[in-house]
């Protein structure tokens, strides 16, 4: 038996030793939403969603940029609600029915914005969020804050602060 009790110690002893060998490390990160637009992938950074509808009654307003689907009623509080298809250049299509509503919050803005689906709310190790690739294309290219890998897809992190500046200038 004290032969058993010895390879009993031993096994116990090297894996304490295998545990005392992992290095703890404290690496920032950040919590992301994930979202699709059709078969593209996107993310927003966390702090600049509050939250995410999922069906409200949209209330269009004549005379408004295509852009601009209407007003919804948040708890008494009317927002926007911005279509963020024309925004990123790709084809605007009605709102499917599992279509969410962000309620997006920059500096300068407040907006509700209009995405295809919601596929994760997530926190992400920083370093796992790569600069932009050169090869994306010329009109993403001051609203993408880099690139990470999510569920075999290449989300491009979208600039919120940056898409309200220049929808509010009008220049989108």
């Amino acid at each position: 038996m004290s032969e058993n009790a010895n390879t009993l110690d031993d096994i116990l002893a090297r894996k304490q030793q295998a545990v005392a060998a992992v290095v703890n490390v404290d690496e920032p990160i950040t919590k992301l939403v994930f979202f699709s637009l059709g078969e593209q992938w996107y993310a927003f950074h966390g702090e600049n969603i509050s939250e995410v509808l999922a069906s409200s009654e949209v209330y269009f307003l004549p005379g408004c940029p295509a852009s601009l689907e209407g007003v919804i009623n948040v708890r008494g509080d009317i927002e926007s609600v911005i279509r963020l298809r024309p925004l990123l250049g790709l084809p605007d299509v009605k709102a499917a029915a599992g279509s969410r509503i962000l309620l997006g919050q920059a500096r300068a803005m407040r907006s509700g914005i209009r995405v295809d689906r919601v596929e994760e709310v997530l926190d992400v190790l920083e370093s796992a969020i790569q600069p932009p690739p050169h090869t994306i294309p010329e009109h993403l290219r001051p609203i993408v804050l880099g690139i990470v890998s999510f569920r075999d897809h290449l989300v491009h992190l979208l600039d919120l602060e940056r898409i309200f500046e220049d929808y509010r200038a009008g220049l989108r």
